[in-house]
């Protein structure tokens, strides 16, 4: 195992990047935990449909041999994506390349995380283990936890997010905030309590623009719908009002007053919400850089959080996991296995944090509908015009 041999590995986050990395150093035959903070395996997992690129989270998946686990979970009905301005007027639908060369198939991260952890040795996974201290001495790091859990590894691996309390031992370099924040919503049984913007969704997703806002949505599979509302601002007043919006009524009016211009057909997405909770989007310094750590890293958004707005998070995450595991068996040292490493993927993710900021600064662009519209007419695979 080079690297690896007989060294205890402790990756801290249980999410796609960490769960991933663990299971390809356990094909290798390395000692593995996961800590992580949720309660238990049954803690319902959040967020939107995940597309899995084929050149980062799908190789992962395959050198994980996961591929045919992921066919039989993934989602052949979020098949496209419909542009609207603010009104609600369709602008176009562009339709996903799910097949061939270039496929993006998606995804629910429930189910990849199930499948992931179905792929581990029993007993990798420690449930509830929310990371409340780190420290190197020489060549152990200690590892402390809400719980009182205590941990001693050989080799530290960071993949607790934008959040992340690993990644102090490696860089004083924090995420910043980008001057945008989503209402994230969630709408039961929406073909029922919204049936008008149900019709409008198309069963699949759907962004809206304009007023240096937008509304993203997306189905689920119990028929709910996932919703997030953005805007450019990090004036705390904001969020101190949604949060106080506790009526259906009271959020209506967070909408309208956030959200001027905007048509009144997407309010029922805040009166029927049964929760919403706001999200301050961050990112990593583009040119960011450390000296690399002997035994300690970071993957993920640990390690290079951004905006959603290139569909690259969970894939950089689990193309780090790839890189990351590989470095690890092939190198004599850890030392020499996470230093190439983070040469790589600080190399790799220059790049990406560019190209997704630039796509950031288009959606709240007071001419997003246009940009973006060109943006999706001039990406591959099938798409017509609505």
């Amino acid at each position: 195992m080079s690297a690896l041999e007989a060294r205890k590995i402790a990756i801290v986050g249980g999410g796609p990047g960490g769960l991933t990395l663990a299971r390809l150093l356990q094909q290798g035959g390395a000692q593995v935990t996961v800590f992580e903070r949720d309660q238990s395996r049954s803690a319902r997992v959040q967020g939107s449909a995940l597309d899995l690129h084929e050149d980062s989270g799908l190789a992962a998946l395959d050198a994980a041999g996961l591929m045919d686990a992921f066919w039989a979970n993934h989602r052949p009905d979020l098949n496209s994506l419909r542009l609207t301005d603010s009104d609600g007027t369709i602008l176009h639908e562009h339709l996903h390349q799910v097949s061939g060369p270039g496929k993006r198939p998606e995804i629910e991260r429930g189910p990849l995380r199930d499948l992931l952890l179905d792929s581990l040795q029993p007993g990798t996974v420690q449930w509830d283990c929310k990371l409340e201290s780190s420290e190197v001495h020489g060549e152990r790091v200690f590892l402390r936890f809400a719980n009182g859990q205590t941990s001693v590894a050989d080799i530290a691996i960071g993949s607790d997010g934008a959040n992340s309390r690993m990644r102090e031992l490696v860089t004083p370099l924090r995420p910043q905030h980008v001057g945008i924040s989503l209402a994230e919503g969630l709408v039961p049984a929406a073909a029922r309590t919204i049936p008008a913007l149900w019709d409008l969704l198309g069963g699949s997703a759907l962004i809206a623009l304009g007023g240096e806002r937008t509304i993203g949505m997306g189905t689920k599979p119990d028929g709910s719908v996932l919703f997030y509302a953005g805007l450019k601002t990090d004036d705390p007043a904001a969020r101190q009002s949604l949060e106080e919006a506790i009526r259906p009524e009271q959020r209506v009016g967070w909408f309208r007053s956030n959200f001027k211009g905007w048509s009144e057909r997407w309010e029922p997405l805040f009166r029927e919400a049964v929760s919403i909770v706001w999200r301050p989007l961050l990112v990593c310094p583009t040119a960011q850089h450390w000296m690399p750590k002997p035994n300690v890293t970071l993957i993920g958004d640990a390690a290079h959080v951004m905006p959603p707005y290139a569909g690259e998070g969970v894939n950089m995450a689990m193309l780090d996991a790839l890189v990351l595991s590989k470095f690890l068996f092939h190198e004599d040292t850890p030392a020499e296995a996470i230093a190439a490493y983070e040469a790589e993927m600080f190399s790799r993710m220059r790049s990406m944090t560019e190209d997704t900021m630039v796509n950031t600064e288009m959606f709240y662009a007071p001419d997003a509908c246009e940009r973006v519209v060109a943006l999706f007419r001039g990406f591959g695979g099938r798409e017509k015009s609505a």
